[in-house]
């Protein structure tokens, strides 16, 4: 039995007997919520490892919930893959925008549904790779063991995916990284991601950033850099 425990946040009871009979089998812990406002409830009690959420869900949506979460520093780091029966970029860039870190179309096969679960449960443990706890450039500042990043003293709520996207480009300031370097750096090699929302990504990134944002620096046709002070 695995120690991870997961939340599903879905309306449609056939839909949650598939993802708790897919997730069980794999020896995931599971809690059901049918809505917004009991995920809610839950969440006020303990705190799951994942979240898999539902988009269209009566009274508050998918997007507000995600919302909430990122910006309750409790829970802004867990994980929270959106599954949705709509697979045009745009449903998916807007589900990006709001702080998920991943999604899967209906209907899904369950070798994909388990290897996002365990792809979004590894991104969860951000280890720093270098023997460096703290990376420092000017005023922005990543606790890499803590996972926590801030500007100025003042700590930013950032998705894991954000956060793991300004490791990168702190890493190596300067160096130019490709859309496609960043999402193998943040979801691995191979992984369908469209270079819309890693721009989404990006822009959200900077938002949080502030009067700094303008460190991440675009290099047209090419990607993204961190300024070198």
């Amino acid at each position: 039995m695995s120690d991870e425990n997961i939340m599903i946040v879905e309306d449609d009871a056939d839909i949650r007997e598939l993802l708790r009979y897919n997730l069980e089998r794999e020896g995931f812990k599971l809690h059901e919520c049918g809505s917004a406002e009991e995920a809610k409830a839950f969440l006020a009690r303990r705190l799951p490892d994942l979240v898999i959420l539902d988009l269209m869900l009566p009274g508050s949506d998918g997007y507000a919930f995600c919302r909430m979460m990122r910006a309750d520093e409790r829970t802004a780091k867990i994980p929270v893959i959106m599954v949705t029966a709509r697979d045009e970029d745009a449903d998916i860039v807007a589900g990006l925008e709001v702080g998920a870190d991943d999604y899967i179309t209906k209907p899904f096969s369950s070798r994909i549904l388990s290897a996002r679960v365990r792809a979004g449960l590894r991104r969860s443990a951000v280890e720093p790779e270098d023997g460096q706890d703290i990376l420092t450039r000017g005023l922005i500042e990543i606790d890499r063991a803590h996972h926590v990043a801030k500007i100025e003293g003042k700590a930013l709520v950032l998705t894991l995916s954000e956060f793991k996207i300004l490791n990168l480009l702190m890493k190596r300031p300067g160096v130019v990284f490709s859309r496609y370097q960043i999402v193998d750096a943040v979801h691995g090699a191979d992984y369908p991601v469209t270079d819309r929302s890693v721009d989404v990504q990006i822009v959200g990134l900077r938002r949080k950033m502030g009067k700094h944002g303008g460190q991440i620096e675009t290099v047209r046709g090419v990607g993204y850099r961190m300024k070198v002070e």
